[in-house]
């Protein structure tokens, strides 16, 4: 039995005891160690996004192998790993040409006629959200939704690469491809937004722009390697910005998931400059370019989990920490027991502090 935050309502989390399955032929068996709270896991919590009940969430975690399946080539028992949501295939069209993160991942999950993963009480099936549900003392997930790191990195800021850093790193390293001395604007400043400047400044971007109606997190944001920061809510924000690159920057990327931030992202842009999507929208929103926009050659583009190529990118990222270049002890705010998780969304709602990460003993 393993002791799990679960979903039985839309509203809140109840701590509750779940049973796991043996790992099939191509899955892992893993002790969670940590996990973070992301804004992903509040949007199904709160039923902005669909899922069936009761379920597990939190999906950006670390652990250790405990088992594995018989087909399991990529991690043994005793590996530190740390999850991934984007599961890939490795033979689909996205997977064989290099866009492993829009990989749907059939192959990934259980088969509708096998046994579910996770069960409670009488057989009931309790439903895995993202192929991981890592609010919990043990995660059952597909050997291609975890890779192996080094045991020297502590697994409570390894488990924050999971999400938060792929996603914004990502976004810089993959789908922007930064070049050394361009412009970057960053539009929200909470993990995600962080984890972007960081690897802005790693990547070389001659300025990195904050921008974040929080004086708390523009301040996180100079940290971590922000030049300059902008109060969203100032109505001359855009001006700012404009002033401050001489034009625009050459990426703006949009890390929370709002109507407003990603309509301001488009108008920071520069001629010829690309806005990345990163935040989850409410389903019911769009984001658009005008005609003068394509005129000048802008683009947008949404850039799910920062198009990771996570078995290559995730060990880089723990290295680039080891190696003092990813600040991840900055993005950190407070480490809480599983029993707090609720107090732990309540404070994310506040939006002022960075990253709460679940350790368990």
């Amino acid at each position: 039995m393993a002791k799990a935050a679960i979903l039985e309502t839309v509203g809140g989390l109840t701590i509750g005891e779940v049973e796991l399955a043996d790992p099939a032929p191509h899955e892992v068996l893993i002790d969670t160690k940590a996990c973070g709270l992301c804004h992903s896991d509040l949007h199904f919590i709160e039923g902005a996004y669909p899922h069936p009940l009761p379920a597990i969430p939190g999906h950006e975690a670390a652990g250790v192998v405990r088992a594995v399946g018989s087909e399991v080539t990529t991690v043994k028992p005793g590996d530190h790993v740390v999850s991934c949501l984007s599961a890939f295939c490795g033979h689909c069209e996205f997977c064989v040409t290099g866009r492993m993160a829009l990989c749907m991942g059939a192959d990934t999950r259980r088969d509708q006629t096998a046994a579910p993963r996770i069960t409670r009480g009488g057989g009931e099936t309790v439903n895995q959200m993202l192929n991981l549900s890592a609010f919990a003392e043990q995660m059952l997930i597909h050997e291609h939704a975890c890779v192996a790191i080094d045991k020297d990195m502590p697994l409570d800021r390894a488990a924050i690469i999971g999400c938060a850093v792929t996603t914004g790193a990502g976004a810089i390293f993959n789908a922007c491809s930064v070049v050394p001395g361009e412009a970057v604007a960053v539009v929200g400043c909470g993990g995600v937004g962080l984890a972007t400047i960081n690897a802005a400044k790693i990547a070389g971007a001659g300025k990195v722009i904050a921008i974040d109606p929080l004086p708390e997190k523009r301040q996180l944001a100079e940290v971590l390697g922000a030049t300059h920061t902008v109060d969203a809510m100032a109505d001359d924000a855009v001006e700012q910005v404009m002033k401050i690159t001489g034009g625009g920057v050459h990426h703006a990327i949009e890390a929370v998931g709002r109507q407003a931030s990603a309509d301001l992202a488009v108008k920071l842009l520069r001629r010829g400059g690309t806005a990345t999507i990163l935040g989850m929208m409410p389903l019911d929103c769009k984001v658009g370019l005008g005609a003068m926009d394509l005129l000048s050659g802008k683009k947008l583009q949404g850039a799910i989990m920062g198009m990771n190529h996570f078995p290559v990118d995730l060990p880089r990222l723990v290295d680039f920490y080891m190696r003092g270049l990813l600040d991840l002890d900055t993005i950190i705010a407070e480490r809480i027991p599983l029993e707090q998780i609720n107090e732990g969304f309540e404070k994310m709602k506040q939006g002022t502090s960075a990253r709460s990460v679940v350790v368990f003993d």
